[in-house]
């Protein structure tokens, strides 16, 4: 489990592991003597004079944070070989460097990496933090404290003290944890209000490997990364150095501010490559905020399924480029639904700002406070319409229901050999059923298959094969956009049809 999802032992034991994608993060050491309770921030430092400077100023507010995990009956040698498949040779290195036995994801049978089950017997993890406030309010990731029966985190100087967990937010991987040391003032630093530009100096400091006090340093390689990892991806890319229990600590700019969160590296050979991961301070920072004020996260809701316009449904919808987010379906009794929102919509602004995906729109909605009202842009059948939506807040669990897929009724399909698809009415509810998808078609390229329930077909709800065929009569493009229900929910396909 350890302060990463990353299964990294870099330059110690290359070659030990098999898994592509780590997370990671950052971690500290004693250093030079800083003012107690100050931000520890000043002017920038110049490079070419290296970062002697700025790592004095900044090492006192990063932390080594140390995890504990109940039931640890398999530790030791028992667990880092036994359970882990070590190799031959490695208990060697464990003996010179013990401090790494109990870490997760040591061996090549823990294929898993860092997730929530890497200790199902207990044990230890070690991550990296920064503190953000003289009271001893500190940052780290929510993969480093998930599950922890006991936090600990160890200063610059070597003092540690207990920490208690605050909040935590796994849709973006971060938590808030305050050090217990009742009257005692940190020193602390804050996060940049200056956006990051690709080509910036950035320094992580951190954890790695539980060696406390290290500094990588190296440029923003990249911004907007999505990995995958959650709803909100908006990753910063770095190429300074981050591992192994790096997970939680900070990269800085050369002013001493906190432009990132090391988080995650990806990683084919199993050592840091140069490719990293830091959550930005513009996303942290708010949500920190609220962690710090209501031990959770309260995010604004809309109410929609959406999806990404591509190419295809740009041109199906006559849209002159292919950006916003295309409506699948609306939410009963949503913010949504009582703005006037419609399934079929595109959505191109919100609260005055572009939307680039559907993506990019979950991001922006998410950072309006609920109760806020907002206008918001849409095409519809070709024309621009602006409305104005209250934001809701989002529920805590969003149920999807699903039903099970009609039964293929072979007598009553009917062919649609444009689209290669073969429809029947749907026993249950609006729509057609798709019965059979010829292999090698557009359609089933695109995903569809037999149980799939066609609802729209340009636009037109179809109740039976001749709504189809009468819709797609009608279509004068060379694509024709359809409104497709699976069990995983609602999503539109744009198909070629003959005409194309």
């Amino acid at each position: 489990m350890s302060s990463a999802k990353n299964k990294t032992l870099g330059a110690f034991a290359a070659g030990l592991m098999a898994a592509t994608a780590f997370v990671t993060a950052a971690s500290v050491l004693p250093s030079t003597p800083a003012t107690a309770q100050n931000q520890l921030q000043a002017a920038a430092v110049d490079p070419s004079k290296g970062f002697a400077d700025l790592v004095d100023r900044v090492m006192p507010a990063v932390v080594s944070v140390q995890v504990k995990y109940a039931n640890a009956a398999a530790t030791g040698e028992d667990q880092a070989q036994g359970k882990r498949g070590m190799p031959n040779g490695m208990e060697d290195f464990f003996k010179q460097f013990p401090q790494f036995r109990n870490m997760p994801g040591m061996g090549q049978g823990d294929q898993g990496g860092d997730g929530e089950d890497s200790h199902p017997n207990g044990g230890m993890a070690m991550g990296s933090g920064f503190i953000i406030s003289a009271d001893g309010y500190a940052v780290t990731n929510n993969h480093v404290v998930k599950d922890a029966d006991q936090v600990s985190v160890t200063m610059k100087d070597g003092t540690e003290y207990k920490a208690e967990v605050i909040g935590t937010d796994p849709k973006t991987d971060l938590a808030l944890i305050k050090i217990d040391a009742k009257d005692k003032k940190f020193d602390y630093v804050s996060f940049t209000k200056d956006e990051p530009r690709v080509g910036d100096w950035v320094m992580a400091v951190g954890n790695p490997f539980g060696l406390g006090g290290t500094v990588t340093t190296g440029i923003v390689s990249a911004l907007g990364r999505d990995i995958g990892s959650g709803p909100y991806d908006n990753f910063m890319q770095i190429d300074a150095a981050i591992n192994r229990g790096n997970s939680g600590g900070p990269a800085f700019n050369l002013e001493g501010e906190v432009v990132g969160i090391n988080t995650a590296i990806f990683s084919p050979s199993g050592g840091s490559v140069g490719i990293g991961f830091a959550i930005p301070a513009s996303t942290a920072e708010n949500i920190i905020d609220s962690l710090k004020e209501n031990g959770k996260v309260t995010r604004g809701w809309l109410g929609v399924q959406i999806q990404p316009v591509t190419e295809d449904i740009a041109e199906s919808l006559g849209l002159k480029d292919a950006k916003g987010a295309i409506v699948a379906d609306v939410t009963e009794d949503s913010p949504a639904l009582a703005a006037g929102v419609k399934q079929g919509d595109t959505i191109l602004k919100i609260d005055g700002k572009d939307v680039s995906d559907s993506r990019d729109l979950s991001r922006k909605v998410a950072g309006i406070k609920p109760g806020d009202s907002v206008p918001l842009t849409v095409v519809r059948d070709g024309k621009t319409i602006d409305l104005d939506v209250k934001i809701g807040t989002m529920p805590d669990d969003k149920k999807m229901a699903s039903k099970d897929a009609p039964k293929e009724e072979a007598d009553k399909s009917v062919s649609l050999s444009a689209l290669g698809l073969k429809v029947a009415p749907a026993e249950d509810g609006p729509g057609v059923t798709v019965t059979d998808v010829a292999e090698g078609s557009a359609a089933a390229d695109m995903g569809l298959k037999a149980g799939d329930t066609i609802l729209e077909v340009a636009g037109q709800e179809v109740h039976a094969p001749s709504d189809v065929r009468a819709a797609l009569k009608a279509n004068d493009k060379k694509k024709v956009l359809i409104l497709v229900k699976t069990d995983d929910g609602q999503r539109f396909i744009a198909l070629p049809t003959a005409k194309g």
